[in-house]
This record gives structure tokens, sequence and C-alpha cells, in this order.
């Protein structure tokens, strides 16, 4: 496991500690929840726009098309 140091202004810290205990949780678990959404987040963009640049268009626009979409209206 690593250690991580990180400078955050004062109400900063103080905001995440004060949402680190209303979750009754210490501010290091908080920031390790943060991160891991973060991550799944970044994950998930990444494999998305992966599929999407071998995704055909025509065949995108067919399927929209059979489920009636309409685009923004």
């Amino acid at each position: 496991m690593s250690t991580l140091t990180i400078r955050l202004p004062d109400d900063k810290h103080d905001r995440l500690k004060a949402l680190a205990e209303s979750r009754q949780i210490s501010v290091n678990r908080l920031v390790d929840e943060l991160a891991t959404v973060a991550i799944a987040n970044f994950d998930a963009r990444t494999r998305f726009e992966m599929r999407a640049g071998r995704g055909d268009v025509k065949r995108a626009i067919k399927i929209l098309d059979r489920l009636g979409y309409e685009g923004d209206e």
C-alpha cells in the first residue's frame, strides 16, 4: 500500500472531514472511496470511447430509428 500526501486549502480539508464524519468513516477511507469512483468513471469512459470508435454509425441510426428515437426536440 502507498502513502500519498496532498496539499489542500484548509476550508476544503474541513469540508472533507465533515463529509467523512457524516458518513462515519475516516478522511482516508473517504478519499479512497472517491478515488475508486473516479477510476471507475475513467475506465467506463475509456471502454465506451474504445467501443464507440469501432461502432457503425449507419447501424446505430437504424437501431435508433426502430426504437422511435427522434433526437433532441
